[in-house]
């Protein structure tokens, strides 16, 4: 498997004298074969600006920093890829840090590109080719002429058309899962928060936070005109926002208002659920689904990356546990980093804590960092590492009754809507 490698204009080439090598978090490492898929369809690949590529001399054996003014190549997977190894390379420059993006390591073999992913979940629904410019663009022009006043569809026509947001394009196309952004403020100060940094955090936030308070009538317009089908799911907490739960009043009378005039489709909220009463309310009112954003069963960990303002990860387990002792299919979206989430210690501490909250789901979901500077953020190993496909096996293993995926289902097992019963 040759190393893949990128000139000075990003042109990707392949190297005949270099056999490709990964990284599991610090640690240099060989990709076996049974790591390796075809790149999948919507798969990217890209330089990794300020590195070299380190990879194998295929005539001595020794593992060199490659020669040249060459960087190192990654794949940036579609959901429903889990990344099992990152790309192997140095940093010619300490002090620049990548983009926020999910590299994963990538090889040329047998005459194309192949990156060390495990297929999670089918892609299907979330492939931009499913996504047509010009029906969106009729689409979030007739709903901005309907709701003229709303300010939630004059924010989601930006993220749907100017960020492609597949879940805002899902809002504007009556599909699937679609976003209902309530919140400007947030309870956390994640490291990689992709609509908030701070000034001097050496990070770009990719996308800008919504700046509004909308009222209850704008966030029940766009529920009401979005759960129309059985498998319709709207969604709370977006990457555009901050933590929804803060504006647990607002959703609350949403759910109600929407529960008395429609039992159609599934309301979620995607949440750090630290807000234990305020995820109680929101329970209460109606919800059907909740999914839960973690990046670690361990204290430190998760405080490390989090940075809660006010809760703990007790908190979050709380949440969950009262969401699911009241009816609500409970999943984690789970920010996974290879060289991290497969140690011993993290393997343990997630188990035990899946168990005690009874999740249903586990949504894998491949962390967007500047690998250096999440490394350097979060406690050092303390226990053997175990490989992410190891660490797959183990979980499924261990937790029969848990899916694994990376996004929001309609729930199959959920034989009784919580909203009827109620």
């Amino acid at each position: 498997m040759n190393l893949l490698y990128a000139d000075r204009d990003g042109n990707v080439f392949d190297h005949p004298d270099y056999v490709a090598l990964g990284r599991n978090g610090e640690m240099v490492t060989d990709i076996m074969e049974d790591e390796l898929i075809p790149l999948p369809e919507g798969a990217t690949l890209v330089s990794l600006p300020h590195t070299r590529p380190v990879g194998l001399n295929a005539a001595t054996g020794k593992m060199e920093i490659v020669p040249g003014d060459v960087s190192a190549v990654g794949a940036l997977l579609p959901q429903g890829f889990t990344r099992l190894l990152i790309p192997g390379y140095v940093k010619t420059d300490k002090s620049q840090l990548l983009p926020l993006f999910g590299y994963t390591a990538a090889v040329w073999k047998d005459g194309r590109f192949y990156a060390a992913a495990h297929p999670s979940d089918d892609p299907e629904r979330w492939n931009p080719r499913n996504c047509d410019p010009n029906e969106l663009e009729l689409q979030v022009q007739h709903l901005l002429e309907k709701y003229g006043d709303n300010r939630l569809y004059q924010h989601l026509s930006n993220c749907a058309l100017g960020y492609e947001c597949l879940t805002a394009s899902n809002t504007f196309l009556n599909r699937w899962e679609g976003a209902v952004p309530v919140s400007f403020s947030c309870n956390a100060g994640c490291f990689g928060c992709i609509s908030e940094q701070p000034d001097d955090s050496g990070f770009p936030a990719p996308q800008t936070r919504m700046n509004f308070k909308p009222t209850v009538e704008e966030v029940v317009q766009v529920m009401l005109e979005h759960l129309k089908t059985p498998e319709s799911i709207i969604s709370f907490g977006q990457g555009c926002e901050g933590e929804p739960s803060t504006q647990a009043p607002t959703i609350i009378k949403a759910i109600r208002e929407v529960r008395e005039q429609t039992s159609m489709g599934y309301i979620n909220i995607n949440t750090n659920a630290g807000l234990t009463d305020h995820i109680r309310g929101i329970v209460d009112a109606g919800l059907d689904l909740m999914r839960v954003s973690t990046i670690s069963a361990l204290d430190d960990h998760y405080n490390a990356y989090y940075k809660p303002r006010g809760y703990t990860l007790k908190n979050v387990e709380k949440s969950l546990r009262y969401a699911a002792d009241h009816g609500v299919y409970t999943s984690i979206n789970y920010l996974i980093f290879p060289g991290v989430t497969d140690r011993e210690e993290e393997i343990e501490a997630m188990i035990e804590f899946v168990r005690r909250t009874d999740l249903k789901l586990i949504q894998l979901r491949n962390l967007n960092i500047d690998p250096e500077s999440y490394l350097n953020l979060i406690p050092k190993p303390q226990g053997e590492l175990y490989g992410m496909k190891q660490m797959l096996e183990i979980f499924r293993e261990e937790l029969p009754g848990v899916v694994l995926g990376s996004y929001t289902h309609v729930p199959d097992l959920v034989t009784n809507r919580n909203h009827l019963q109620r």
